[in-house]
């Protein structure tokens, strides 16, 4: 197994659980008849690319899901409701494999995130754990819908790997979604994929990494 110097880490289901389910049923209720077919663990359409890519606002995304539920009278907070019910949150312990990973390796977090479940999700571990955000974490965190891009395109696994100057071949990617990790098997990084059977304390046994 090839020797590991830095660790590349998704948000998602990695470290911060989610239920996509959770938000189907939520955008369902609200009138999004295909929810499943528009937004899913495998992909999505344009709207969520590219509020995942900060391309449009906020206020331009809830506009978005008023038109694909025909009802312009929903409210913010049914629309931020809907679209956060997904969030699940940090099981404890989490954050101090975190910590320890950082002992022994350079560690990135590289999140497909947006501006309402950012918000949340900080607000989430600051409540419960007394954190403000994820810097404390890692090296460097980075965040889709800051950087302009999302996975899996490959340019933004090669700003990580460029500024950081890491090799890909001693760099370990752990994402739970299998599409993001082709693309960075592609670019020679290593890859585990996270799962409810296969979770980042197994993966981490398996890798030999503490």
């Amino acid at each position: 197994m090839q020797k590991i110097e830095n660790i590349i880490l998704d948000y998602g289901n990695v470290i911060f659980m989610i239920d996509f389910i959770k938000s189907q049923d939520a955008f369902t209720q609200l009138g999004i008849s295909n929810a499943r077919e528009i937004f899913a663990h495998h992909g999505q359409i344009t709207l969520f690319d590219d509020f995942d890519k900060g391309n449009i606002t906020p206020d331009e995304f809830r506009d978005g899901i008023r038109t694909l539920t025909n009802n312009t009278g929903l409210t913010d907070s049914e629309i931020d409701n809907a679209w956060n019910a997904l969030l699940v949150g940090v099981p404890a312990g989490k954050h101090e494999l975190l910590l320890e990973l950082q002992t022994k390796f350079r560690t990135f977090l590289l999140s497909n995130n947006n501006a309402i479940h950012y918000t949340y999700c900080m607000q989430h571990i600051k409540d419960k754990y007394g954190v403000t955000d994820n810097t404390i974490f890692f090296e460097k965190t980075y965040y889709s819908h800051f950087m302009g891009m999302r996975k899996p395109e490959a340019e933004i696994f090669s700003v990580v790997l460029g500024e950081n100057r890491l090799d890909p071949s001693k760099t370990l990617f752990v994402d739970d979604s299998p599409q993001h990790l082709e693309t960075a098997s592609l670019l020679g990084i290593n890859t585990a994929l996270c799962s409810k059977e296969n979770p980042l304390e197994k993966i981490i046994k398996d890798w030999n990494l503490l």
